[in-house]
């Protein structure tokens, strides 16, 4: 979350062939049709009862394009799950770098993911049948993220904001916190306050459950 957008392996065509990398701007945004197309079609039936020609009607593309970018509706749905987590970076990332502080950034960082959550609430689904259909990119998809947790937590010690022996425990709590409020104020619930929620979870982090005089 707090590293500059580079090309994606999507975009480079790591993710698939690379003889199938869009070389144009057109292709590009074919592309994207068709994943944000696939993120929807996946959502709502799952990666088993999708199919690549609803996928494509979604998109409003002709059968033949999808075969231009992927071999397979396993490929698509690969590149899908990196192609979210790279949409989940690149909302998130630029509001938390410019927090004034790491605990802030913690706060930031939640409320956007929670509204990200509410905007694409098919992130879950596609994110839990990842475990199932193509392990790597399930846990590649958390790894990744956590990283970015870290990465925040060992620079607000290094400035002096937290404390000193923050690591890769702290940020995987961190992490899981993240996940299960969005899971139940991002994807069950859109009446909450979700700054308020932001709020307390980062009251929790800064001052612990310990009671308070």
């Amino acid at each position: 979350m707090d590293q500059p957008h580079v090309a994606t392996p999507i975009e480079t065509g790591e993710a698939g062939n690379p003889d199938k990398t869009p070389r144009t701007e057109r292709g590009r945004r074919t592309l994207r049709k068709l994943l944000d197309a696939a993120a929807i079609e996946f959502g709502e039936r799952g990666f088993h009862e999708a199919s690549i020609s609803a996928i494509t009607r979604r998109a409003g593309t002709a059968l033949g394009s999808f075969y231009t970018y992927f071999d397979s509706k396993d490929e698509i749905f690969q590149a899908l799950v990196r192609y979210m987590s790279e949409q989940l970076r690149d909302h998130v990332t630029p509001l938390v770098q410019a927090a004034p502080d790491e605990i802030s950034a913690e706060r930031i960082g939640l409320e956007s993911y929670l509204g990200f959550v509410r905007e694409h609430k098919e992130i879950y689904r596609i994110i839990d049948e990842a475990e199932f259909v193509d392990y790597a990119s399930y846990r590649r998809h958390y790894e990744t993220t956590v990283a970015r947790v870290r990465q925040r937590l060992e620079k607000g010690a290094a400035r002096g904001e937290i404390r000193a022996d923050v690591g890769e425990i702290h940020a995987w709590a961190i992490g899981g916190m993240n996940v299960f409020l969005g899971m139940r104020y991002g994807l069950w619930d859109d009446d909450a306050d979700i700054g308020e929620i932001a709020r307390i979870a980062n009251d929790l982090l800064a001052n612990g459950l310990k009671k308070q005089d």
